[in-house]
């Protein structure tokens, strides 16, 4: 039984939540039944299916979760930065703080739909993350005043995919600012906008 500070019980919602994303995450979403994140939460088989609906609905909030977490992990350390500019090149430094977590487990949403189906609301999960992703680039892009932000965004998303893959598939925490010192070349070429007249 999980209990808070206070001395009352978790509600059986976040207990839920906390137990598929140590199992899920530690051990993939496809190998991890239903039944052993129940037993893990300490909760009724009931709770669960009351709470989320079923298995798929779980795992999508369980993405919600760490799509959250990753957001305010990222805009927290893009604080210490002056410019957008500076910003872009920031959020490759929030990545390489995930990667020397030893419980770093590679990209939970990339994992979570490897054998999800294309329209399933799992992929949806993980498309929300993603596009929250290439929205932040391509708004820091603008801010900066590059003449192509979307294009822009587009390849930082890639150098930042690319880290977390090596990170995981290499053991290589220094694979973020490999991703950086990339984009930083790449930043150096990119055109900028025109200035109004």
């Amino acid at each position: 039984m999980t209990t808070s500070r206070t001395g009352t019980r978790t509600p059986a919602r976040e207990r839920l939540l906390q137990a598929a994303n140590e199992l899920f995450y530690g051990e993939g979403v496809q190998t991890v039944g239903i039944d052993r994140v129940i037993e893990h939460a300490g909760v009724a088989k009931a709770s669960l299916y009351n709470t989320f609906g079923s298995k798929e609905g779980l795992v999508c909030a369980y993405l919600d979760f760490r799509h959250e977490r990753s957001r305010e992990r990222i805009m927290r350390s893009l604080t210490r930065f002056r410019t957008p500019r500076e910003q872009l090149l920031g959020v490759f430094d929030a990545q390489g703080e995930a990667f020397t977590d030893p419980a770093y487990n590679g990209c939970a949403f990339v994992r979570a739909t490897a054998e999800a189906p294309a329209d399933s609301t799992v992929c949806r999960a993980a498309e929300r993350y993603r596009t929250w992703v290439r929205g932040l680039f391509t708004e820091l892009s603008a801010a900066s005043g590059f003449a192509e932000p979307e294009e822009l965004a587009r390849q930082l998303h890639l150098l930042y995919d690319g880290a977390e893959q090596a990170a995981r598939m290499d053991r290589d925490p220094s694979a973020a600012t490999t991703a950086r010192n990339a984009a930083a070349a790449l930043l150096a070429t990119a055109p900028l906008a025109r200035s109004p007249r």
